[in-house]
This record gives C-alpha cells, sequence and structure tokens, in this order.
C-alpha cells in the first residue's frame, strides 16, 4: 500500500534565518539582482587602464630607446611596476568579500558573555529592548550591526566598517577587507598617471623643439595624448586619493564623512521632555537642532586616535612579512571590522552635543 504524504508538513529549525535566507523569506521584491550591467562600469575601467599602453609603447621605443637606453630601462620598469600593482589591487577589491557579517560569529560571542542577549531572547523581548535598535541589528537582513557597519540596499546585506559603494568595481561595496586594496588601487592609479603624463609630456616637448630629429609625425601625437590623458586622470583619481588620505588620518568612513546624522546613534540618552526616538531621528529635530549636530561633525572624531595609529589602524601588519603585502595589494587593516578602539574624548564631546541638543529650543 502506497505511503500516504500529509498535506501539510512543519519544520522546526534552531537557528533563525540569517541573510539571504531571512530575504527569501520575508518575499521582499525590493531585493536586488544581479546582472551583467553591474560589471559594465568594471569592463570600461580595464579598457582605460589597457587602452594607453600602445601609445605608451610607441613612445619610449621611438623617443626613450633612441636617446637613453638607460632612461628606457627605468620608464618601462616604472610604469609596468605601478600597472601591476595596480591591477593587484583591482583583483583584490573585485574578488574579495569587503566584510561578511557572521551571524554564527556573532551567537558565539553572546553565548559565551552571559551579559548580553542571544538572538533567540532579543527576537523575543519586547520593542522597548535596547538590543533591537538600529544600533545594534539590522531589521533588513535579521544580522547582528556592529559598530561602523551598514546596510547596502544596492548590494541587499551589510558590510563591516563600509566605506561606500563602487560601480567601478563590479557593483561591489569597499569594507573593512577590501578598503586597504582600494586605497592602494586608487594611488597606484594615481602615481601611474601622473608618471605617464610627466614623462610623455617631456618627451612632446623635446620634440616640439627639435621637429627635424623627430622619427615619425605619429609620434608627437600619441605624446600629446599621453600628456593630457595622464594628468586628467592624475587630476581627477588624485582628488579621491588625497580625500582618502584625510579620512585615514582623522579615522572615517565616506559614509561618516558625509553623513553627520550619524552621530545621533551614539548620543546618550536625551530628555523624555523632547519626545525624541532613542536614538533621535533626522527628521524628528528642529533646524536648529539640525545645525548643531552638522557643527559638531566637524570637530567629533569617534574613532581618532591620532595620526599615526589610525594610519596603522588601515595598514598595520601582524606578522613581520606584512609589509611585502601592503605593498603588493594593499594588505588587510587590523581588528575583525566588528569593534573599534574609540576616541578617549568621544563620550564627552557627545555629552555635550545632547545637552545642547536638549537646550537648543529653550534658547530660541
Amino acid at each position: 500500500m502506497p505511503r500516504l504524504q500529509p498535506l501539510l508538513s512543519f519544520h522546526f529549525s534552531n537557528s533563525p534565518p540569517t541573510g539571504r535566507d531571512a530575504d527569501t523569506l520575508d518575499d521582499d521584491p525590493d531585493e536586488p539582482s544581479r546582472g551583467w550591467f553591474q560589471y559594465f562600469p568594471l569592463y570600461i575601467l580595464l579598457v582605460l587602464m589597457i587602452a594607453p599602453h600602445p601609445s605608451w609603447l610607441l613612445v619610449l621605443v621611438n623617443h626613450y630607446l633612441r636617446t637613453s637606453f638607460t632612461s628606457f630601462l627605468v620608464h618601462l620598469f616604472v610604469t609596468y611596476t605601478l600597472t601591476f600593482l595596480a591591477f593587484s589591487s583591482l583583483m583584490v577589491c573585485v574578488t574579495c568579500d569587503p566584510g561578511p557579517v557572521s551571524l554564527e560569529k556573532a551567537l558565539e560571542e553572546d553565548s559565551e558573555d552571559s551579559d548580553d542577549f542571544g538572538l533567540r531572547e532579543a527576537l523575543m523581548t519586547g520593542p522597548d529592548n535596547d538590543d533591537l535598535s538600529p544600533v545594534k541589528w539590522c531589521r533588513k537582513c535579521w544580522a547582528p550591526k556592529p559598530a561602523r557597519t551598514h546596510h547596502c540596499t544596492l548590494c541587499g546585506r551589510c558590510v563591516l566598517k563600509m566605506d561606500h559603494h563602487c560601480p567601478w568595481l563590479g557593483g561591489k561595496c569597499v569594507g573593512h577587507r577590501t578598503y586597504p586594496a582600494f586605497f592602494h588601487f586608487i594611488s597606484c592609479v594615481t602615481l601611474l598617471s601622473t608618471y605617464i603624463g610627466i614623462v610623455a609630456g617631456h618627451a612632446f616637448w623635446w620634440s616640439f623643439n627639435n621637429p627635424g630629429s623627430v622619427l615619425d609625425d605619429a609620434t608627437p601625437i600619441h605624446e600629446l595624448g599621453l600628456t593630457a590623458a595622464g594628468f586628467v586622470f592624475a587630476l581627477v583619481v588624485g582628488s579621491f586619493t588625497i580625500y582618502h588620505m584625510y579620512l585615514i588620518t582623522t579615522n572615517q568612513t565616506t559614509l561618516e564623512s558625509l553623513s553627520p546624522f550619524l552621530l545621533l546613534r551614539h548620543l546618550p540618552p536625551l530628555p523624555v521632555s523632547l519626545r525624541l526616538s532613542d536614538p533621535p531621528m533626522e527628521h524628528e529635530l528642529s533646524y536648529k537642532q539640525r545645525t548643531l549636530v552638522r557643527d559638531a561633525h566637524r570637530s567629533v572624531r569617534l574613532y581618532d586616535l591620532g595620526w599615526h595609529k589610525n594610519w596603522a589602524q588601515v595598514f598595520g601588519w601582524n606578522n613581520p612579512r606584512g609589509w611585502v603585502y601592503c605593498i603588493l595589494y594593499g594588505g588587510a587593516g587590523k581588528g575583525d571590522g566588528r569593534s573599534f578602539p574609540r576616541n578617549p574624548r568621544a563620550n564627552e564631546m557627545l555629552s555635550k552635543l545632547a545637552e545642547r541638543l536638549a537646550t537648543a529650543d529653550k534658547d530660541a
């Protein structure tokens, strides 16, 4: 006799859904799907990096190889060393995960610490529980949200120490694991563009002053094009490099630098009479309170430990040969990306900001 199948079956699991599983259960229609077009900016980037090399080799052979064999070898070595370093860090940015938020690891940490709630206890408690606040939990991907972690709506996931979402890297985010490689990439592109622009410009100036010594009419055109392209790329990418040098020196991410109202997540509790959420939301603040937050954002650096420690946190190495990896592709930042040492004066500055917010409308 054939075995009858039940009309309904139930499956109970001891672990809650995480990441994309939770999104599947919620059947969120806004979840992005990755397609070939998301890699189109990456293809353009690769073409822009490879396209100048035929002209560059032509200039090296027709100009520098004839004038000085030593300078020809030096220019060839420098340019293709920087090209190799740029491609190595670009490969890391594209292939490496920027910073996964591991739920299993968080559950293990919660089980080791008796003072903290586990995920199940947090979900079973009421909405007044602090562990359900946006500071510690992400309601979209149903996972813990450590410090400096942000949810990327384009990637549909949380990223540890998220800096920004970059379409030029195949539609991926730059986070804790890939930020050193990203800075390494834009630095190498800036140095390479500047070097090619200067060397090609010097060759064009010599060709302009010595028209009878030019091998052919096409070489000066290639030299002029490489000079213009080199300085344009150096200006565009170099501005991003200088900006990220500032971010590393002050220990900020792009999101933290451009979003002053992220400070609201770290404020101490405000008076109940203000009738604000905990933490307060931007739209709940008055105009004067929002102005105070913007002004305080210029001086409140939550994770600024001094420029030396800030750079060591991003590019520091824990083994004797760590400097080799930093040169090759940028290396990896210290720590696990879940917790960061804070500025010793951060709590004091946040307390002063909370006091000003509490009395802002009263003084008007």
